[in-house]
């Protein structure tokens, strides 16, 4: 007996001692090669990047890990024993390894028959995360973390620990750390967060996707109640706090995060947002926490948004109505309805909403139709439509026969339309018209449709009227806005186009297109430097040129095919006079141009020969605003610029920019131009601006062929410029030119953007003189002057004669009898 027992010990030592041999061995294979725990000291995890707003505002972001780092002692006390409950409820007392809740853990999955519950502390989770980087579940990887999970704890203090863990963890809906997870599920920061919402952050980390508040809010709210249920336990809160929390409210974010950002300004975001990939990489961009601090303002930003979109709008629907989006049958109208009232749930009517409808009936003798908006029957009139003529170039839309004459002559019952909500109607004014329920074909036309459904059709159109509704179309014309501050180059607002989710192309930046006459001040402002005076006279006469014999002959001619004989250069900047211009430009030479062009900001290639005179090259929108900055400025070009500074994810700044102005061209010349854009604005095509009520020049642009047209024009504060036109280079319908076409949209913008802000007027140099002069001569006004105005002119070029009698011949010469002038001159410094 003793021998067996003796055998019996033997074996069990032997087991033993093997066991401790291949553990030990075990232990030490699997322990080699560690990683560094030093590493956890260098914490750099990828962060969001931001962008802002002038005011402060976030206007993009940007990541590959939706991160944004917090100290520990910015995170709430509340959140860290909500993590604390839910996932380790010893961490403050053990040291790195939960011994025990190892062994409770084997036992109850031992007992399931399958892995029921965990034992990693917070800091295994740590070094699993950070420093092992591994989700295996093997053993190995088990004792590399426990020991990691030891070293930790001898190195680092709790509040280390919890500071790596509650910013490194993933919480689901693409969100790593407590504090972009607070953003995305509740739009609000930590610091924030009720008790309520506590609990349910804290819970999310066993499944982030299966308890998400988005995605499955009954099951969040049950892993919230386990959390709160723990933190009582624990005496993290009271029963008070307990019962308080159980009956709190939690309102979800439903919407994702970069939409409640980068939608405020797409369009500028965007151009950031290529800048730092191109000057600091990808890599920076997304993971590197960049801090870009920019010049947009975004109430001016939201204001030319609407401008444009309006503008194009207006114009769009100049062009005739293209048809309906599509079109159903009646018992095909419930799918599109129940869509609509769906959307209606979180985004409920309200007026000048863009909605989808479906033509229900229409009484053409009454000049009315019923429209389905959802279950919301809606009256469209002839009137709310009478825009929708068939698309015709040739037609000005102002005429008579571009106007609809009835309702069925662009609808059908079944069409599909976009439409914009008007006005509620009140239940004791609800118009209630004899609308023909009747369908334009028979019921067996329309195919298998029960008498029930016809029934209910009928029956509904007996209903009142919900909401007024007028037509609208998505525009297929496009346009762009540039706006800085003169006195600055801060870029205050950027639109690229109607609707930056349908096209990325940013055309303010992007397109290259004719600008037409609104690159002609350039070569005004050159003749001025090469000695003419806005008074010369040129003769507007017909011009032939050619280059070359065998080509042939170029013949430039006016807007309105009508030539006005001997004309004063100011006249021919205001009337935008093509052959004047084309004289002027042959003159003072092509070269001289091109080189001033370059001195005034332009970067574009320019064609070098006489075509130059018709804006015939190829310009950016906000190359061409920001040459105009120099005529506002008095000379002083103001370089646009988008960010005032970066600053890495500690601070340090690694950009910073500041206003840059130079001188590029004299400041008389600068003024006297601005004198004679203010006069297109009083006197020429760009009248329309006139309705801004505030000093304001300006220069309208048209292509020949009608494909650009554009408005650049400035205020003592703002320089803007607008652009309309087609992609594809269509061209726009019949007098669709830069004043009726981009003039009303810089006008929007401006009207809204200088609202309620003191009027400043442009201050002339010393070295200008104001004289009155005879409009039709360029000469001093005399008694036989019929209209005149005051001019600007570079002291020492004003005239000297006066306008003579007109059937004198042309003389400054008067005699005593023929007047008597009190003053030499009538003019005014």
């Amino acid at each position: 007996m003793k021998r067996y027992l003796k055998v019996v010990i033997w074996l069990m030592v032997a087991a033993v001692v093997v066991s401790s041999a291949v553990g030990g061995g075990l232990w030490y294979f699997w322990s080699s090669s560690l990683p560094y725990i030093g590493n956890l000291k260098d914490y750099n995890p990828p962060v969001i990047t931001e962008f802002y707003s002038a005011d402060g505002e976030i206007i993009g972001r940007f990541w590959k890990e939706k991160r944004i780092v917090l100290p520990i002692d910015q995170i709430p006390r509340n959140l860290i024993n909500a993590f604390v409950a839910a996932e380790d409820d010893q961490f403050f007392e053990h040291k790195g390894v939960d011994y025990l809740g190892i062994i409770r853990a084997v036992v109850k999955n031992q007992l399931a028959g399958r892995k029921k519950q965990g034992a990693s502390t917070i800091t295994q989770q740590v070094a699993r995360l950070l420093l092992l980087k591994s989700q295996e579940k093997k053993y190995r990887r088990k004792v590399r973390e426990i020991i990691l999970s030891l070293q930790i704890e001898k190195h680092f203090s709790k509040q280390e620990i919890l500071f790596l863990y509650l910013n490194e963890i993933y919480l689901g809906s693409g969100a790593y750390g407590v504090e972009s997870a607070a953003r995305t599920y509740f739009n609000k920061s930590v610091s924030e967060l009720n008790i309520a919402e506590c609990a349910m952050l804290g819970g999310l980390y066993q499944a982030p996707s299966r308890y998400s508040p988005i995605n499955n809010f009954e099951k969040a709210k049950i892993r919230q109640n386990y959390t709160l249920n723990r933190m009582r336990e624990e005496g993290f809160i009271t029963d008070a706090q307990f019962k308080e929390a159980l009956d709190t409210e939690i309102i979800v974010n439903e919407t994702r995060e970069e939409e409640n950002t980068f939608d405020r300004s797409p369009w500028f975001s965007e151009y950031i947002r290529r800048y730092i990939e191109s000057h600091y990489g990808t890599d920076l961009l997304y993971n590197g926490g960049l801090k870009v601090y920019t010049t947009v303002n975004l109430d001016m930003q939201r204001k030319a948004v609407a401008a444009v979109q309006k503008g194009l709008r207006e114009l769009d629907k100049r062009e005739g109505y293209r048809g309906p989006l599509g079109s159903l049958q009646p018992g095909e109208y419930d799918t599109l309805k129940n869509e609509t009232d769906e959307g209606f749930k979180e985004n409920p009517p309200v007026k000048d909403m863009m909605v989808k409808g479906i033509v229900d009936s229409i009484d053409d003798e009454t000049g009315q139709a019923s429209v389905w908006v959802g279950s919301l029957k809606c009256l469209l009139t002839l009137k709310d439509m009478e825009w929708a003529r068939k698309p015709d170039p040739d037609v000005a839309h102002y005429l008579g026969e571009a106007r609809l004459k009835k309702i069925s002559d662009a609808l059908k019952p079944g069409d599909i339309i976009l439409c914009r909500l008007d006005a509620p109607v009140e239940p004791d004014k609800n118009v209630k018209p004899d609308i023909n329920t009747e369908p334009v074909e028979s019921v067996e036309d329309l195919g298998d449709i029960d008498n029930a459904e016809n029934a209910d059709d009928t029956e509904d159109d007996t209903q009142p009227f919900d909401w007024t509704i007028s037509l609208e179309q998505q525009p297929a014309v496009q346009g762009a806005l540039f706006s800085m501050e003169n006195s600055t180059g801060k870029v205050r607002a950027m639109v690229g186009g109607y609707d930056f989710k349908l096209s990325q192309y940013d055309r303010a930046n992007q397109a290259r297109r004719q600008p037409g006459s609104a690159f002609k001040p350039i070569i005004y402002a050159a003749a001025l430097d090469n000695g003419m005076t806005p008074a010369d006279v040129i003769l507007d006469t017909p011009y032939i040129s050619s280059l070359n014999p065998d080509e042939e002959p170029w013949r430039p001619k006016n807007n309105k095919q009508t030539f006005y004989g001997p004309t004063l250069f100011r006249k021919a900047l205001i009337s935008s006079l093509n052959v004047i211009t084309v004289k002027i430009l042959k003159q003072i030479g092509v070269r001289t141009v091109v080189d001033y062009a370059r001195q005034m900001g332009i970067e574009s290639e320019l064609s070098a020969d006489l075509s130059l005179a018709l804006g015939t090259t190829g310009l950016s929108l906000s190359e061409i605003t920001k040459t105009y900055s120099a005529f506002a400025n008095n000379g002083l070009l103001a370089e646009p610029y988008y960010i005032e500074r970066v600053e890495d994810r500690d601070g340090l700044i690694l950009e910073e920019n500041h206003p840059s102005l130079k001188s590029v061209i004299p400041e008389d010349t600068a003024y006297i131009i601005t004198d004679i854009l203010r006069g297109v604005v009083q006197e020429g095509t760009g009248w329309r601006v006139r309705a801004l009520g505030r000093p304001a020049a300006g220069k309208t642009g048209t292509t020949d062929s009608l494909w650009d047209a554009w408005f650049v024009g400035y205020t003592p504060e703002l320089v803007t410029g607008a652009w309309t036109g087609y992609d594809n280079m269509t061209p726009m319908g019949k007098n669709e030119t830069g004043s009726r076409a981009s003039s009303p949209i810089w006008l929007y913008f401006m009207s809204e953007a200088l609202k309620g802000k003191p009027v400043q007027d442009f201050i002339a140099p010393e070295s200008v003189v104001f004289v009155k002069i005879d409009k039709k001569t360029g000469l001093l006004a005399s008694p036989y002057s019929k209209e005149t105005v005051f001019q600007s002119f570079k002291k020492g070029t004003d005239p000297t004669e006066y306008a003579p009698r007109p059937e004198a011949p042309k003389s400054g010469n008067f005699s005593e009898f023929d007047m008597d002038f009190n003053d030499d001159k009538e003019r005014q410094n």
